[in-house]
């Protein structure tokens, strides 16, 4: 497949052509591997030659793709046109025909591994590498698919320690850059193809130096570094927005696959001494609750993902800028602990003996046995108390043990990770849906009519009479006695009820009378003026005063008449 024998045809006048030679191409009869390699040379002739024009998508190219999936050529020797696919892209340079076989081999190995682990058998990994570094700047949409095909082949099969070495701090620092520039992907403002790889690289280093450290016939990887561990211990200050990326890449992870792979780096992170500090305080309370907040979620039978976040619990407690007061969420933590327990809730189950054991872990962080009202203050500086119950504390052989375990926590890509809430809720909604169900089939067809009980009436009770007269029997008078003579009689009889002798005398129809009328109230007059205020009493304070000096005037004019009259005589006043 060196030569294509289209590229010098003539340009399609539409799309519709180019598609029907497409068609074409693929539903020749191909006889010998002669025909089909001249058929294959086609199909891929024609999708990077048109790969511009009418495929600006990348789902349409990945529709050309499954047109050759779905093409008699690949059915009958579908192992022949892999390997032919893979072979193309050890050899081939031009952009056009790498897109279209990256995306090919994207796309075939989703559907079947085996793809991806023959990929890794064929040595593919370092080309990947290669076109990565290389395309980076000229396409950026190849470069988005050859980091996509690297991260789907990294995950599935274990790389050879030939193909880790060929990554090298230029490289992984090439991908913390890449993060940190501005990106001007509106589909993914934040490199998740790049965030995914860096976390697939930094599994495949764990398993290898755990794989070695277990079997001793496994080549060695003393001289294997973990380079993304590396370059963010010593750069981690320049490369932040990877931290909050990755918190938030766990936020909306719903693979488990995916979460595992972010827990792995976080362990490695927090349980480093360089890297205790990589992250921002808020970020880290952030994770702090999406962590809380999983752990509940999580259905009783996903022990793995369960340990692994409480492995990565108690570092992140103990060791990074969360250890320092004021501390953030302990009664939750503590709540929750509790839960995982067995004795916070009635809705989880007992706890199995790992889960108990690394629950206990957690509870042994300093901050989380005392409080800290109740530490004195040179208690709290004291680093005798955080050495005692530190997770670092942990011996050389159990932090290697640790290391192991997490490593080997692997889970099948595209398993969705089960929803506790999301259980009941669907539990819920089908039990309303049996009841509706079971209302709807009573409807149609209802129970036989069965005759119903006679009703047992009481008596009737007779309503107690109402007087004819609204205020009772009227006041009538006392005949007179005239047979009594002597008995001195008034002119009006006094009144009694009735006639006097028992009886009632007939009642006239009660008329309605209409109520007396109210002398209307007088009307209220406007208060009188008060009267105008006398002058003598609104003297000013001036004119007291100058009275005032009149009457000293006067007295000093009479003492003065005093003095110059005679002796002996009085001055006429």
């Amino acid at each position: 497949m060196a030569e294509h024998d289209v590229t010098d045809a003539a340009p399609f006048e539409n799309e519709q052509q180019f598609w029907q030679a497409l068609n074409d191409t693929l539903s020749s009869p191909c006889a010998t591997y002669e025909e089909l390699d001249d058929a294959l040379r086609a199909w891929l002739g024609l999708v990077s030659k048109e790969r511009d024009r009418y495929l600006d998508d990348e789902n349409e190219i990945a529709t050309c793709s499954q047109k050759l999936r779905d093409s008699p050529i690949f059915c009958t020797r579908e192992n022949y046109v892999r390997t032919q696919i893979i072979h193309s892209l050890l050899q081939e340079d031009g952009f056009g025909y790498i897109h279209g076989i990256a995306n090919f081999l994207l796309l075939d190995g989703r559907a079947e591994e085996d793809t991806f682990r023959k990929m890794v058998s064929e040595g593919c990994f370092g080309r990947l590498i290669e076109l990565i570094k290389s395309c980076g700047q000229q396409d950026r949409r190849l470069h988005r698919l050859l980091l996509q095909l690297l991260y789907e082949m990294s995950r599935i099969e274990c790389l050879r320690l030939d193909d880790m070495i060929q990554v090298d701090d230029g490289f992984v620092t090439y991908l913390f850059q890449l993060i940190e520039s501005l990106c001007d992907d509106v589909d993914d403002p934040y490199h998740y193809p790049v965030i995914r790889v860096l976390l697939v690289l930094n599994e495949q280093y764990m398993i290898a130096s755990t794989s070695s450290a277990v079997d001793a016939t496994s080549p060695s990887t003393a001289a294997l570094t973990n380079r993304v561990v590396k370059v963010l211990s010593v750069h981690g200050p320049s490369f932040r927005t990877f931290g909050e990326n990755i918190i938030l890449l766990l936020n909306r992870a719903a693979e488990t696959a995916e979460q595992l792979l972010i827990l792995k780096l976080l362990y490695l992170l927090f349980t480093t001494k360089a890297t205790y500090d990589y992250f921002y305080v808020n970020d880290l309370r952030v994770l702090l609750d999406v962590i809380i907040r999983n752990l509940l979620d999580l259905p009783s039978e996903m022990n793995n993902l369960r340990h692994t976040y409480l492995r990565v619990l108690a570092p992140l407690l103990a060791h990074t800028q969360l250890s320092h007061p004021p501390h953030y969420k302990r009664e939750q933590i503590l709540s929750l602990l509790d839960i995982l327990r067995g004795s916070g809730s009635v809705h989880f189950n007992a706890p199995e003996p790992t889960t108990l054991r690394l629950v206990e872990r957690v509870a042994k962080t300093p901050w989380l046995l005392i409080r800290d009202d109740e530490v004195e203050p040179e208690a709290k500086s004291s680093p005798p108390l955080a050495k005692k119950y530190l997770l670092g504390s942990l011996t050389q052989a159990q932090s290697a043990s640790t290391v192991s375990v997490v490593a080997n926590v692997m889970e099948k890509p595209g398993v969705k990770t089960p929803s506790r809430k999301l259980e009941i809720a669907t539990s819920d909604t089908a039990k309303d849906e049996e009841q509706q169900q079971e209302r709807q089939e009573h409807e149609k067809d209802p129970a036989p009519w069965a005759p119903q009980q006679p009703r047992t009436l009481r008596a009737h009770k007779s309503l107690p009479e109402v007087p004819k007269h609204r205020h009772g029997v009227p006041m009538v008078r006392l005949p007179q006695n005239n047979h009594n003579t002597d008995v001195t009689t008034t002119p009006t009889s006094p009144l009694m009820n009735g006639h006097g002798d028992g009886t009632t005398p007939p009642q006239p129809p009660p008329t309605r009378r209409s109520p007396p009328k109210v002398p209307p109230l007088p009307r209220k007059m406007p208060p009188k003026l008060p009267p105008p205020r006398r002058r003598t009493k609104l003297r000013t304070a001036s004119g007291a005063a100058e009275v005032m000096a009149m009457d000293v005037a006067a007295a000093a004019a009479a003492v003065e008449a005093i003095s110059l009259s005679p002796a002996g005589t009085t001055p006429v006043s």
